[in-house]
């Protein structure tokens, strides 16, 4: 068994591989479809989408949302991660055509 030492370099891959997993679930629920496997991949593409939505100031989110989301961990990360993986969702079903 790995010691936390070990783990420490690939923390930041284990916690965006979960809020991605939550994200992409939380989508998959709000919208409909899914499985682990595209829920993680789903989360994981939408924290990258939504990551660089805040970076290009295209997404602000007020600070009445994020006094509340910022009491659980990660839950402002967890919220921008799903507001992303909801816009790869839908774009996907619109060049999709379903």
């Amino acid at each position: 068994m790995p010691m936390l030492d070990q783990l420490q370099p690939y923390m930041p891959l284990i916690i965006m591989l979960l809020t991605g997993l939550v994200a992409g679930t939380i989508a998959g629920l709000l919208l409909g479809g899914g499985g682990l496997l595209r829920n993680l991949i789903v989360g994981v593409i939408g924290a990258f989408v939504g990551g660089l939505l805040v970076h290009a100031g295209w997404l602000n989110l007020p600070a009445s949302v994020t006094s509340i989301t910022n009491a659980v961990p990660y839950g402002t990360q967890i919220l921008i991660s799903t507001i992303g993986a909801l816009l790869v969702v839908i774009v996907a079903r619109f060049l999709g055509g379903r």
